[in-house]
Protein backbone atom coordinates (compact mmCIF):
# COMPACT_ATOMS: atom_id res chain seq x y z
CA UNK A 1 0.00 0.00 0.00
CA UNK A 2 1.82 3.52 -1.40
CA UNK A 3 0.28 7.05 -0.19
CA UNK A 4 -1.67 8.28 -3.08
CA UNK A 5 -1.71 12.71 -3.31
CA UNK A 6 -3.80 14.90 -5.44
CA UNK A 7 -3.58 18.37 -4.95
CA UNK A 8 -6.10 21.11 -5.33
CA UNK A 9 -5.22 24.12 -7.66
CA UNK A 10 -6.96 27.53 -7.26
CA UNK A 11 -6.76 29.50 -10.12
CA UNK A 12 -8.91 32.87 -10.97
CA UNK A 13 -6.62 34.29 -13.80
CA UNK A 14 -6.74 34.77 -17.78
CA UNK A 15 -6.40 31.75 -19.97
CA UNK A 16 -2.90 32.79 -20.56
CA UNK A 17 -1.91 33.22 -16.67
CA UNK A 18 -4.27 29.80 -15.98
CA UNK A 19 -2.11 27.90 -18.08
CA UNK A 20 1.22 29.71 -16.95
CA UNK A 21 0.52 29.30 -13.42
CA UNK A 22 -0.65 25.77 -13.74
CA UNK A 23 2.84 24.84 -15.85
CA UNK A 24 4.90 26.26 -12.97
CA UNK A 25 2.91 24.05 -10.89
CA UNK A 26 3.46 20.63 -13.13
CA UNK A 27 7.11 21.58 -13.98
CA UNK A 28 8.22 18.51 -11.52
CA UNK A 29 5.86 16.20 -12.07
CA UNK A 30 6.74 13.06 -12.61
CA UNK A 31 3.16 12.65 -14.92
CA UNK A 32 5.51 15.37 -17.76
CA UNK A 33 8.01 12.59 -18.80
CA UNK A 34 5.40 9.88 -18.67
CA UNK A 35 3.27 12.39 -21.32
CA UNK A 36 6.71 12.62 -23.44
CA UNK A 37 6.75 9.00 -23.01
CA UNK A 38 3.57 8.74 -24.71
CA UNK A 39 2.43 11.52 -26.36
CA UNK A 40 4.15 12.07 -30.29
CA UNK A 41 6.81 14.27 -31.00
CA UNK A 42 5.16 16.62 -33.36
CA UNK A 43 1.71 17.32 -33.82
CA UNK A 44 0.08 18.79 -37.06
CA UNK A 45 -0.05 22.68 -35.02
CA UNK A 46 -2.55 24.16 -37.73
CA UNK A 47 -5.08 21.57 -37.60
CA UNK A 48 -5.23 20.90 -33.95
CA UNK A 49 -5.36 25.30 -33.66
CA UNK A 50 -8.46 24.86 -36.18
CA UNK A 51 -10.03 22.75 -34.00
CA UNK A 52 -9.58 24.65 -30.97
CA UNK A 53 -10.23 28.02 -32.79
CA UNK A 54 -13.82 26.16 -33.59
CA UNK A 55 -14.75 25.18 -30.14
CA UNK A 56 -12.79 26.88 -27.44
CA UNK A 57 -10.27 29.59 -28.57
CA UNK A 58 -9.20 30.82 -25.11
CA UNK A 59 -7.57 27.36 -24.29
CA UNK A 60 -4.59 28.46 -27.44
CA UNK A 61 -3.86 30.97 -24.88
CA UNK A 62 -3.89 28.59 -21.80
CA UNK A 63 -1.90 26.52 -24.48
CA UNK A 64 0.32 29.27 -24.65
CA UNK A 65 0.51 29.93 -20.85
CA UNK A 66 1.78 26.16 -20.18
CA UNK A 67 4.57 26.59 -22.95
CA UNK A 68 6.32 29.33 -21.43
CA UNK A 69 5.53 28.45 -17.55
CA UNK A 70 7.28 25.12 -18.42
CA UNK A 71 9.99 26.68 -20.43
CA UNK A 72 9.44 24.64 -23.69
CA UNK A 73 8.42 25.60 -27.22
CA UNK A 74 4.35 25.63 -28.21
CA UNK A 75 4.80 23.33 -30.40
CA UNK A 76 6.07 20.95 -27.76
CA UNK A 77 3.38 21.98 -25.31
CA UNK A 78 0.64 21.24 -28.13
CA UNK A 79 1.96 17.53 -28.22
CA UNK A 80 2.00 16.98 -24.44
CA UNK A 81 -1.29 18.53 -23.22
CA UNK A 82 -3.64 19.88 -26.45
CA UNK A 83 -5.04 16.21 -26.34
CA UNK A 84 -5.14 15.98 -30.17
CA UNK A 85 -3.38 13.24 -32.33
CA UNK A 86 -2.72 11.08 -29.08
CA UNK A 87 -1.58 7.44 -29.25
CA UNK A 88 -4.30 4.48 -28.53
CA UNK A 89 -4.81 4.04 -24.78
CA UNK A 90 -5.59 0.69 -23.70
CA UNK A 91 -8.18 -0.64 -20.53
CA UNK A 92 -9.26 2.73 -18.22
CA UNK A 93 -12.78 1.87 -16.38
CA UNK A 94 -15.17 4.71 -15.35
CA UNK A 95 -18.74 3.87 -13.77
CA UNK A 96 -21.56 6.72 -13.49
CA UNK A 97 -24.95 6.78 -12.23
CA UNK A 98 -26.89 9.82 -13.55
CA UNK A 99 -30.21 10.97 -11.94
CA UNK A 100 -32.63 13.80 -11.87
CA UNK A 101 -31.24 14.46 -8.50
CA UNK A 102 -27.39 13.73 -8.82
CA UNK A 103 -24.00 12.61 -10.62
CA UNK A 104 -21.77 10.22 -9.02
CA UNK A 105 -19.01 8.52 -10.77
CA UNK A 106 -15.29 6.48 -10.10
CA UNK A 107 -12.49 7.09 -12.48
CA UNK A 108 -10.61 3.96 -13.15
CA UNK A 109 -6.90 3.76 -14.56
CA UNK A 110 -3.36 3.51 -13.62
CA UNK A 111 -1.38 6.40 -11.18
CA UNK A 112 1.31 6.52 -13.25
CA UNK A 113 -0.63 8.03 -16.21
CA UNK A 114 -2.62 10.30 -13.50
CA UNK A 115 -2.23 13.95 -13.77
CA UNK A 116 -2.64 14.39 -9.63
CA UNK A 117 -3.91 17.68 -10.32
CA UNK A 118 -8.07 18.68 -9.39
CA UNK A 119 -8.25 22.26 -10.30
CA UNK A 120 -10.96 25.20 -9.57
CA UNK A 121 -10.32 27.30 -12.43
CA UNK A 122 -12.34 30.62 -13.14
CA UNK A 123 -11.18 32.29 -16.69
CA UNK A 124 -11.64 35.98 -17.80
CA UNK A 125 -13.47 34.72 -20.55
CA UNK A 126 -15.01 30.99 -19.97
CA UNK A 127 -17.24 29.60 -17.88
CA UNK A 128 -15.80 28.53 -13.76
CA UNK A 129 -15.58 24.78 -13.21
CA UNK A 130 -13.91 22.27 -11.38
CA UNK A 131 -12.69 18.70 -12.40
CA UNK A 132 -9.55 16.07 -12.33
CA UNK A 133 -7.00 17.57 -14.73
CA UNK A 134 -5.92 15.32 -17.90
CA UNK A 135 -2.99 16.33 -20.06
CA UNK A 136 -2.99 19.78 -18.01
CA UNK A 137 -5.98 21.04 -20.52
CA UNK A 138 -8.03 18.26 -20.22
CA UNK A 139 -10.65 16.63 -17.55
CA UNK A 140 -11.33 13.68 -16.68
CA UNK A 141 -14.77 14.94 -15.24
CA UNK A 142 -16.01 18.00 -13.75
CA UNK A 143 -18.74 20.61 -13.46
CA UNK A 144 -19.01 24.51 -14.66
CA UNK A 145 -21.10 27.26 -12.81
CA UNK A 146 -24.15 26.58 -15.24
CA UNK A 147 -24.27 23.17 -13.16
CA UNK A 148 -23.26 21.21 -16.31
CA UNK A 149 -21.08 18.01 -15.12
CA UNK A 150 -19.87 14.91 -17.45
CA UNK A 151 -17.25 12.42 -17.74
CA UNK A 152 -15.80 10.54 -20.17
CA UNK A 153 -15.62 6.33 -20.53
CA UNK A 154 -13.87 4.70 -22.70
CA UNK A 155 -15.03 2.03 -24.93
CA UNK A 156 -12.16 0.97 -27.76
CA UNK A 157 -10.08 1.56 -30.22
CA UNK A 158 -12.09 0.92 -33.34
CA UNK A 159 -12.06 3.48 -36.39
CA UNK A 160 -9.23 5.10 -34.19
CA UNK A 161 -8.67 8.59 -36.11
CA UNK A 162 -6.26 11.96 -35.78
CA UNK A 163 -9.08 13.76 -34.05
CA UNK A 164 -9.82 15.30 -30.35
CA UNK A 165 -9.23 13.19 -27.25
CA UNK A 166 -12.40 13.04 -24.82
CA UNK A 167 -10.51 14.93 -22.26
CA UNK A 168 -10.61 17.95 -24.21
CA UNK A 169 -13.70 17.74 -25.51
CA UNK A 170 -14.72 17.75 -21.72
CA UNK A 171 -12.60 20.65 -21.35
CA UNK A 172 -14.29 22.69 -23.99
CA UNK A 173 -17.98 21.67 -22.62
CA UNK A 174 -16.93 22.87 -19.63
CA UNK A 175 -15.53 26.36 -20.68
CA UNK A 176 -18.48 26.80 -22.90
CA UNK A 177 -21.67 24.96 -22.35
CA UNK A 178 -24.55 25.81 -20.35
CA UNK A 179 -27.02 22.87 -20.62
CA UNK A 180 -26.69 19.69 -21.81
CA UNK A 181 -28.40 20.35 -24.88
CA UNK A 182 -25.31 22.30 -25.19
CA UNK A 183 -22.79 19.68 -24.69
CA UNK A 184 -24.71 17.05 -26.84
CA UNK A 185 -24.51 19.56 -29.91
CA UNK A 186 -20.73 20.12 -29.40
CA UNK A 187 -20.03 16.37 -29.29
CA UNK A 188 -21.86 15.76 -32.29
CA UNK A 189 -19.43 18.15 -33.96
CA UNK A 190 -16.19 17.89 -32.48
CA UNK A 191 -13.91 15.27 -34.37
CA UNK A 192 -13.20 12.38 -32.36
CA UNK A 193 -10.17 9.67 -32.51
CA UNK A 194 -11.33 6.88 -30.50
CA UNK A 195 -14.99 5.39 -29.30
CA UNK A 196 -15.64 6.86 -25.80
CA UNK A 197 -19.04 7.32 -23.74
CA UNK A 198 -19.69 10.81 -22.10
CA UNK A 199 -22.34 11.00 -18.72
CA UNK A 200 -23.86 14.24 -18.90
CA UNK A 201 -26.16 16.13 -16.72
CA UNK A 202 -27.16 19.75 -15.83
CA UNK A 203 -28.77 21.64 -12.77
CA UNK A 204 -32.31 20.81 -14.70
CA UNK A 205 -31.66 17.22 -13.89
CA UNK A 206 -31.43 17.24 -17.83
CA UNK A 207 -29.61 13.84 -18.76
CA UNK A 208 -28.07 12.15 -21.15
CA UNK A 209 -25.45 9.88 -21.97
CA UNK A 210 -23.32 10.16 -25.52
CA UNK A 211 -22.20 7.46 -27.44
CA UNK A 212 -19.23 8.26 -29.85
CA UNK A 213 -17.09 7.01 -32.86
CA UNK A 214 -14.62 8.60 -34.94
CA UNK A 215 -17.98 8.45 -37.81
CA UNK A 216 -20.97 8.18 -35.78
CA UNK A 217 -23.04 9.74 -32.56
CA UNK A 218 -25.97 8.40 -30.88
CA UNK A 219 -27.64 9.46 -27.49
CA UNK A 220 -29.64 8.27 -24.89
CA UNK A 221 -31.78 9.78 -22.74
CA UNK A 222 -34.22 8.90 -19.79
CA UNK A 223 -35.91 11.55 -17.49
CA UNK A 224 -34.83 9.91 -14.13
CA UNK A 225 -32.32 7.43 -14.28
CA UNK A 226 -28.90 6.26 -16.83
CA UNK A 227 -25.96 4.12 -16.28
CA UNK A 228 -22.78 4.65 -17.86
CA UNK A 229 -19.65 2.23 -18.41
CA UNK A 230 -17.21 1.07 -20.65
CA UNK A 231 -19.50 -0.55 -23.62
CA UNK A 232 -22.18 1.17 -26.01
CA UNK A 233 -25.67 0.23 -25.10
CA UNK A 234 -27.14 1.66 -28.08
CA UNK A 235 -27.63 -1.43 -30.49
CA UNK A 236 -26.25 0.07 -33.61
CA UNK A 237 -23.05 1.01 -31.99
CA UNK A 238 -22.33 -2.42 -30.64
CA UNK A 239 -19.94 -3.49 -32.80
CA UNK A 240 -17.88 -1.27 -31.60
CA UNK A 241 -17.46 -3.13 -28.36
CA UNK A 242 -14.05 -4.62 -27.53
CA UNK A 243 -14.49 -8.36 -27.19
CA UNK A 244 -13.60 -8.41 -23.33
CA UNK A 245 -16.15 -6.32 -22.02
CA UNK A 246 -17.47 -8.67 -18.79
CA UNK A 247 -16.15 -6.34 -16.28
CA UNK A 248 -18.05 -3.51 -17.88
CA UNK A 249 -21.39 -5.48 -17.90
CA UNK A 250 -21.43 -6.66 -14.72
CA UNK A 251 -20.46 -3.33 -13.44
CA UNK A 252 -23.62 -1.98 -15.50
CA UNK A 253 -25.54 -4.65 -14.17
CA UNK A 254 -24.80 -3.64 -10.44
CA UNK A 255 -25.55 -0.14 -11.61
CA UNK A 256 -28.83 -1.06 -12.77
CA UNK A 257 -29.62 -2.72 -9.51
CA UNK A 258 -29.50 0.35 -7.55
CA UNK A 259 -32.51 2.17 -9.83
CA UNK A 260 -34.99 1.47 -7.34
CA UNK A 261 -32.45 1.96 -4.07
CA UNK A 262 -33.77 5.62 -3.63
CA UNK A 263 -30.43 6.70 -2.31
CA UNK A 264 -29.44 10.18 -1.66
CA UNK A 265 -26.91 12.03 -2.66
CA UNK A 266 -24.72 11.00 0.36
CA UNK A 267 -25.84 7.09 0.12
CA UNK A 268 -25.01 7.14 -3.87
CA UNK A 269 -21.44 8.50 -3.23
CA UNK A 270 -20.74 6.00 -0.41
CA UNK A 271 -21.79 3.10 -2.37
CA UNK A 272 -19.09 4.48 -4.99
CA UNK A 273 -16.17 5.21 -3.13
CA UNK A 274 -15.84 2.98 -0.63
CA UNK A 275 -13.36 0.16 -1.33
CA UNK A 276 -16.13 -2.49 -0.19
CA UNK A 277 -18.01 -1.56 -3.43
CA UNK A 278 -18.46 -3.40 -6.53
CA UNK A 279 -17.52 -0.45 -8.25
CA UNK A 280 -13.95 0.00 -6.70
CA UNK A 281 -11.46 -1.68 -9.10
CA UNK A 282 -7.98 -2.41 -7.48
CA UNK A 283 -6.01 -3.95 -10.61
CA UNK A 284 -3.87 -0.82 -11.11
CA UNK A 285 -0.98 -2.69 -13.11
CA UNK A 286 -3.50 -3.25 -15.42
CA UNK A 287 -4.68 0.58 -15.52
CA UNK A 288 -7.74 -0.44 -13.42
CA UNK A 289 -7.78 0.32 -10.32
CA UNK A 290 -10.31 3.72 -8.78
CA UNK A 291 -8.80 6.97 -8.50
CA UNK A 292 -11.10 8.96 -7.84
CA UNK A 293 -14.92 9.78 -6.88
CA UNK A 294 -16.86 12.67 -8.25
CA UNK A 295 -20.42 14.01 -7.87
CA UNK A 296 -22.35 16.75 -8.00
CA UNK A 297 -25.90 17.26 -6.78
CA UNK A 298 -28.25 19.07 -8.89
CA UNK A 299 -30.29 20.45 -6.39
CA UNK A 300 -28.08 21.46 -3.42
CA UNK A 301 -25.35 22.69 -6.67
CA UNK A 302 -22.59 20.65 -4.57
CA UNK A 303 -19.79 18.84 -5.72
CA UNK A 304 -18.45 15.38 -3.05
CA UNK A 305 -15.23 14.19 -4.15
CA UNK A 306 -12.24 11.77 -2.70
CA UNK A 307 -9.31 9.71 -4.17
CA UNK A 308 -8.83 6.30 -3.50
CA UNK A 309 -9.07 4.88 0.05
CA UNK A 310 -8.88 8.30 0.89
CA UNK A 311 -10.44 9.46 4.55
CA UNK A 312 -11.27 13.41 3.52
CA UNK A 313 -14.24 13.45 0.87
CA UNK A 314 -14.16 17.62 0.10
CA UNK A 315 -17.56 19.19 -0.03
CA UNK A 316 -17.77 22.32 -2.71
CA UNK A 317 -20.15 24.66 -3.52
CA UNK A 318 -18.93 26.03 -6.69
CA UNK A 319 -21.23 29.66 -6.37
CA UNK A 320 -19.57 30.27 -3.38
CA UNK A 321 -15.78 29.47 -4.81
CA UNK A 322 -16.67 32.06 -7.55
CA UNK A 323 -17.54 34.45 -5.28
CA UNK A 324 -14.00 34.40 -3.65
CA UNK A 325 -14.49 31.86 -1.18
CA UNK A 326 -11.40 29.78 -1.32
CA UNK A 327 -11.42 26.13 -0.06
CA UNK A 328 -9.25 25.29 3.03
CA UNK A 329 -7.63 22.38 1.42
CA UNK A 330 -4.54 22.05 -0.67
CA UNK A 331 -4.55 18.30 -1.61
CA UNK A 332 -6.16 15.18 -1.21
CA UNK A 333 -4.33 11.80 0.19
CA UNK A 334 -5.52 8.39 -0.32
CA UNK A 335 -4.25 4.84 -0.97
CA UNK A 336 -2.95 2.91 -3.20
CA UNK A 337 -2.67 -1.28 -3.18
CA UNK A 338 0.48 -1.99 -4.49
Amino acid sequence: MSIFEVKVLQIRDSSFNIGFRTGKIIQNNPIIRALEMITKPEIEYENMKSIYLSFAPHLLDELQGLSEGLGISLNKAASLFSGYDVQKTEAMGCSTILTKDYYVRNYDFGPSLYDGNFSLVQPDHAFASAGYNLQAIGRHDGVNEQGVVLGLHFVSNKDYSVGLSPWTSIRMILDTCSTTDDAIQMLKEIPHSACYNFSIGDRNGDIAVVEATPTKISVRREPDFLSCVNHFQVKELQPNNRMLNDNSIKRNDYLQSLRKSNLTYREMFNQFSTSESPLFLTDYDQLFGTLHTFSYSFKDEKILTSIAKGEQIIDINLQEWIQGNNLKETKLTGKIEN
